[in-house]
């Protein structure tokens, strides 16, 4: 596990306010014993969010090669980092380990990477005879120490030691998908990408040292052969194990396989996924015979891995229904919809009730209810899954691992746990994913209450009795709310003081890693000082919605922006700051930032807005006036025409294994460079090359039925202004006030439609609500769209410190940054409300003029 690759809830450990990284977390969860040892002499010593490392004085290891990772369970823990410890220290061997239990349990839960869950301690050998000779000896050392097993890697034995061979030192490229990622250097001495995958594999140059054949073949003789089932596909994956979809050899019937693995998919008591797997097959016994339950067939093992075989229930879940039928993700929705929809959905709430109630009577409590649990047949049968945490009612228990969202708080025990998740469900059947914000502030659910029956016709009785499930019937109001200026309901001036009070109160001058709480992002290299989750964001939106200047914070950032890591990029680097630090006049410091970041290799460098060339390239044009970087924008804009291709050169198809398409990471990045270019030189050519770029991100987006044209992923479309159809509007709009052409007005018409819709799960600027509302902004969109719009951030605002706040990405914890937080959203409240219409960098009104300076002549077509 990286220390840049972590989960949303791994940085939900230290705060239940704000997301923050975990060496914040307190005595709450100290660090392993040898974390706090003095640094050996002779050593050096570099602590990080997850990691500690250790290395000798004067290591020269080479760049990759083969790495050990040992495997503990965690009443191991202790004996495993003393053994690595006493064996790499006194001979010199580098090595790292996880810092605290904390992060160990986040980094083997159910919900962690598969690919690198399992690792306690890497260790890098300087060369294949030292890795021999390490996994002989602490094999013997480690031999009765046991984890779970890392899928990534070739097991060492039967024992806690796996290998993988692969990076030492962080090195890019470029993937074959045009993202910038870490790197390996093949046998002709190119960076090719290094693969982590859930699966072992090795570099096709990279020859299996001899030693480790026989594992190799241990490994590949574990097969299903001898099941008496054969697996058709997969269903899904967890770090715990997979759930498949097989049959019968004999029978034929169709049955669901579900895995346990052992040490591994740790919940918050320790319990793994296997002793979970025998736990459910104990309580599906209790309850077989009801129709609301699968049906249970058998528990058994194969190598070590546990399986419980159930019945297979044609059916999909009642959150894929849900998604399926929920009328305010389409357009313009009518009052018929809505009561169509009320209707199904009091139905369906009736149904889990009673299902529910059953468990009950069988004196079970489900402990995991929420609406992917629930699964709905073509005859209307409803089925509840997944009992791995139910428990008895008699025990009056809470759940070890549950969905945030219908996560009971602590003052609920035994039923009280599925009531207070059934209460959830008759909200959130209304308000998607809305109930995850009642964990850090339950009086939300009055709001949600108010804008429920505002938007649908449900019987205010229904409602209110979830709400004083969640509250607590002695709880009647909620003042904070009450009294909050909320976006189209209060007055611009006050929802833009609300929010700025949030904002500032939030900041943290005296930490250096960021300012303003925001996403997990920040975290990263630069990411506390950047446009997209840093202090420049925050900053930029403040001032361009004239919600005031505040020089302590400026400084701040002139400060820490001296002494950062970032690498170049307009959203995630240098160039956002130097952008922003420009815009409040400190122009100098702006320039030195951007003198820094032309010693960048650009050619590991993408081609997208938020992290590659033409964010860089529209950053240099900002600086044309300047003769050196005039140049560099000059072979900036080579750079990324020369790497375009033509329109056919993408796949029909965004995200995954294919390049994305949108704003911040496609086509449509390099289009707004192509634009930004033509305005500033007069180039004909550069609409030529911008055109191009637009057709490559509309190649990779699909018509719905709705009348909507949303950027498609195969298993979803999206509409927003990072990776969605949004952003590819704004570069179309700008493109046609140059070449109009009624094809592509056209099929802008059909993008804009995205905005008409009246719910989005998450409020934010990049990949919300927010976005939606500065795109019709900036169309021009109707009165009526751009007021529901603003009206529909009441889903998710919240209180704080007396102000007004907007939850981040995942909805775990608040944010104030830019392109997830309340920032974003003062913006784009800004794009609407606001006498001076606010917008990001190049997407508002040209920053030039006829008079302006031009790079080179004109030239002809």
């Amino acid at each position: 596990m990286r220390d840049d690759a972590q989960s949303y809830e791994f940085y939900c450990l230290a705060d239940r306010t704000f997301y923050d990284t975990p060496t914040n977390r307190g005595a709450d969860h100290p660090d392993f014993e040898p974390a706090t040892r003095p640094v050996p002499a002779g050593w050096q010593h570099a602590p990080g969010e997850t990691w500690m490392h250790y290395a000798p004085e004067g290591l020269q290891l080479p760049q990759q090669g083969w790495k050990i990772h040992v495997s503990a369970r965690l009443a191991d823990v202790e004996r495993t980092l003393e053994t690595v410890w006493a064996y790499c220290v006194p001979r010199g061997i580098a090595f790292k380990f996880l810092r605290n239990e904390a992060v160990l349990v986040m980094a083997n839960s159910k919900a962690a990477p598969r690919g690198s869950s399992g690792k306690l301690v890497t260790i890098y050998p300087a060369d294949e005879a030292q890795l021999e000779l390490v996994l002989k000896e602490l094999d013997d050392l480690l031999d009765d120490v046991r984890g779970p097993y890392i899928l990534s890697d070739l097991r060492y034995g039967e024992g806690a030691l796996f290998v993988r061979y692969g990076a030492f030192v962080s090195r890019f490229c470029l993937s074959p998908t045009g993202e910038r990622v870490l790197a390996l250097e093949d046998d002709h001495g190119q960076l090719v990408p290094d693969h982590r995958g859930p699966t072992f594999s090795m570099p096709p140059w990279v020859a299996l040292p001899t030693f480790l054949q026989p594992h190799l073949d241990a490994r590949n003789a574990v097969t299903t052969n001898d099941l008496a089932y054969s697996i058709e596909s997969v269903i899904q994956f967890s770090n715990g194990g997979g759930v498949y979809l097989g049959h019968h050899n004999e029978t034929g019937d169709r049955v669901v396989l579900k895995e346990g693995r052992p040490h591994a998919g740790l919940d918050i008591s320790g319990r793994d996924a296997v002793a979970r797997i025998a736990h459910e097959h104990e309580i599906l016994e209790r309850l077989q015979g009801l129709d609301v339950v699968p049906k249970t067939y058998e528990h058994l093992e194969l190598g070590e891995h546990h399986f419980l075989v159930q019945e297979h229930i044609d059916s999909v879940s009642l959150q894929r229904e849900l998604v399926s039928r929920y009328p305010l993700s389409r357009p313009d929705a009518t009052e018929a919809d809505r009561a169509a929809f009320a209707e199904w959905a009091t139905q369906a709430v009736e149904q889990v009730t009673k299902a529910v109630g059953q468990l009950h009577d069988r004196g079970v409590v489900f402990c995991d209810l929420h609406p992917d649990n629930v699964l709905l047949d073509a005859d209307g049968r409803m089925v509840l899954i997944d009992f791995e945490v139910a428990t008895l009612a008699k025990d009056k228990a809470r759940s070890t691992l549950a969905h945030p969202g219908y996560a009971a708080p602590a003052d609920r025990q035994g039923v009280e746990v599925d009531r207070y998740a059934l209460a959830c469900i008759t909200l959130g059947v209304y308000a998607p994913q809305t109930t995850i914000l009642l964990n850090f502030h339950p009086g939300k659910a009055f709001q949600l209450a108010d804008m429920i029956t505002e938007t649908f016709p449900v019987p205010r009785a229904t409602i209110d009795a979830a709400v004083r499930t969640v509250v607590g019937p002695e709880v009647t109001s909620d003042p904070e709310l009450a009294e909050l200026a909320l976006p189209g309901k209060a007055e611009w001036a006050d929802v833009r003081a609300a929010l700025t009070k949030a904002i500032t109160a939030s900041a943290t001058p005296e930490r250096t890693d960021r300012l303003f709480p925001g996403d997990i992002a920040q975290f990263r290299s630069g990411g506390g000082i950047n446009l997209a989750t840093g202090a420049a964001g925050v900053l930029y939106a403040l001032a361009k919605t004239d919600a005031g200047r505040f020089p302590e914070y400026e400084e701040w950032l002139r400060k820490q922006s001296l002494d950062t890591e970032a690498g170049p990029g307009l959203y995630d680097g240098l160039h956002g700051v130097a952008h922003v630090l420009d815009e409040l006049g400190h122009r100098q410091d702006a320039l030195d930032l951007v003198d820094r970041t032309l010693a960048d290799d650009w050619s590991t460098r993408e081609l997208g807005l938020h992290s590659g060339l033409s964010g860089i390239g529209l950053s240099l044009l900002h600086f044309d006036t300047e003769p050196a970087l005039r140049a560099q924008a000059v072979r900036v804009l080579d750079l990324v025409a020369e790497r375009l291709g033509d329109i056919d050169d993408v796949p029909e198809l965004s995200g995954g294994q294919f390049p994305r398409a949108g704003l911040m990471y496609g086509s449509s990045g390099p289009a707004l460079l192509f634009l930004e270019a033509f305005e500033r030189l007069g180039d004909t050519g550069l609409l030529d090359l911008a055109e191009i770029a637009i057709r490559q991100d509309l190649r990779r987006c699909t018509p719905t039925p709705e009348g909507m044209i949303q950027v498609n992923q195969g298993w979803r479309t999206l509409p927003y202004l990072e990776e969605g159809s949004a952003g590819i509007a704004l570069a179309l709009q700008r493109y046609l006030r140059h070449r109009p052409n009624d094809e592509l007005a056209a099929i802008l018409a059909q993008l804009e439609r995205v905005a008409h819709c009246s719910f989005y799960v998450q409020p934010g600027l990049f990949m919300g609500r927010a976005g939606l509302l500065l795109t019709a902004a900036a169309l021009g969109a109707e009165q009526a769209t751009v007021d529901d719009l603003v009206y529909g951030l009441g889903w998710h605002a919240m209180p704080y410190a007396g102000g007004l706040a907007f939850p981040g990405q995942q909805l775990l914890r608040l944010s104030m940054d830019l392109s997830t937080g309340s920032a974003g959203v003062l913006l784009a409240l800004g794009s609407a409300l606001h006498t001076a219409p606010a917008s990001l960098p190049f997407l508002g009104p040209p920053q030039w003029s006829e008079s302006s300076s031009r790079l080179f002549a004109p030239k002809e077509v």
